[in-house]
């Protein structure tokens, strides 16, 4: 069996769904493997160190002879459209945003998995593209964030006198809000950190930062280690009870998230004004409708407030940002969901097996993840 690997179609994609150290593992697997010239340049893999590992070097790839296509970015209805029935494709596949594409993957009789889908169970880390990516993330908003503040992050205490620390603040507890403490924590910040759910605040302290305790009277815990949405009556309240931890912040970093829903709304824009000139917000979940008011995807937005300006960084495709890691740990996730799967040289589905399952997304001409089922069926009712 032989498995493809494109360069990315999306503009300033930079990951590649394949390293030269897992085309390596596919052919001492038994399979064949096929990659687009210039696929992982800009992740800093030349063509010439695939050929070493043992690939076939093309110069687009053949969509209608493809048995397995390993992707980044959802696919397009155009490349859906060419593959042939019966395909297996491995990537994300956002199926909450991109109803039409898993459509059109159930129409042409594809196998797709969706690396959203993986379930997070201990026996799957090692497949977890989510956790991987969002380590990325979390760490590149400081980043981000620490460029465009115009002063230091840690405290200096000099003979001319004492600079005290950035007052650093991270809403949402997830993985990518983690690593936004931990790396701030590392360039010497005064981090604390707010989530809504309960079981954070031990994890947050144990990455260094102080944990936000907010008088919701509400559970906010969802399966899967993810927050469920807030009653809007909860969430106003929500917003209330942070405004003066915000309003106090040197820099934000919003990373808060629901599964298939728009991001929830932490920070309002009375609550960017409120906050002094210099301060610095990078939202991650610009992308889904943001945390915060007024960020958009990809842009830094200046809001003007009393003495100068606060930035709004709305990030967008984060992890491609570092796309040399981050490819490194995407593609090991599809190998080893592709090993689990392999059987003498080929990809074998076994239904029976939970992380097989559950990430499963389409296969035999159906949608097999029960929500997204639901959401095209709801839709097609509506129409």
């Amino acid at each position: 069996m032989q498995i493809a690997i494109r360069r990315e179609p999306i503009e300033g994609e930079r990951r590649v769904a394949a390293t030269p150290a897992t085309v390596s593992q596919y052919i001492a697997a038994g399979f064949a493997v096929t990659i687009e010239k210039g696929a992982g340049v800009a992740a800093g893999h030349a063509d010439a160190a695939y050929v070493d590992a043992g690939a076939q070097l093309v110069a687009s790839i053949p969509l209608s002879k493809v048995q397995v296509l390993a992707h980044v970015r959802p696919l397009d209805s155009g490349t859906i459209a060419k593959l042939p029935k019966g395909a297996i494709t491995i990537g994300f596949a956002s199926p909450a945003s991109e109803l039409d594409a898993v459509a059109a993957l159930a129409q042409r009789g594809i196998t797709a998995f969706s690396l959203e889908l993986i379930p997070r169970i201990s026996r799957a880390q090692s497949m977890d593209a989510l956790t991987s990516q969002s380590l990325v993330a979390g760490y590149r908003c400081v980043l981000e964030a620490a460029m465009r503040f115009d002063r230091f992050l840690p405290l200096y205490m000099m003979a001319a006198g004492t600079v005290p620390p950035a007052k650093v603040l991270v809403l949402g507890a997830g993985v990518a809000g983690l690593q936004a403490i931990a790396t701030a924590k590392r360039l010497g910040a005064k981090v604390s950190a707010y989530d809504v759910r309960s079981a954070s605040a031990d994890e947050v302290q144990s990455m260094g930062g102080t944990f936000i305790h907010l008088e919701l009277d509400a559970d906010a815990d969802a399966a899967g280690g993810y927050a469920k949405e807030l009653a809007a009556d909860r969430a106003d309240r929500q917003r209330q009870l942070l405004a003066p931890h915000i309003a106090e912040a040197d820099l934000i970093i919003t990373t808060a998230a629901i599964p298939g829903r728009p991001a929830p709304r932490l920070v309002t824009a009375d609550m960017v004004r409120a906050m002094r000139p210099g301060s610095v917000i990078v939202d991650l979940a610009a992308e889904t409708g943001g945390n915060v008011e007024g960020a958009v995807a990809g842009s830094d937005v200046s809001v003007p407030v009393t003495g100068g300006t606060v930035t709004i960084v709305g990030m967008k495709d984060a992890p491609s940002t570092m796309p040399a890691d981050a490819s490194r740990l995407l593609a090991q996730n599809i190998a080893n969901l592709i090993a689990l799967m392999t059987v003498d040289g080929a990809i074998v589905a076994d239904f029976d097996d939970d992380v097989v399952a559950s990430s499963c997304l389409t296969h035999g001409g159906e949608v097999r993840h029960e929500p997204t089922a639901a959401a095209l069926a709801e839709r097609k009712g509506a129409n």
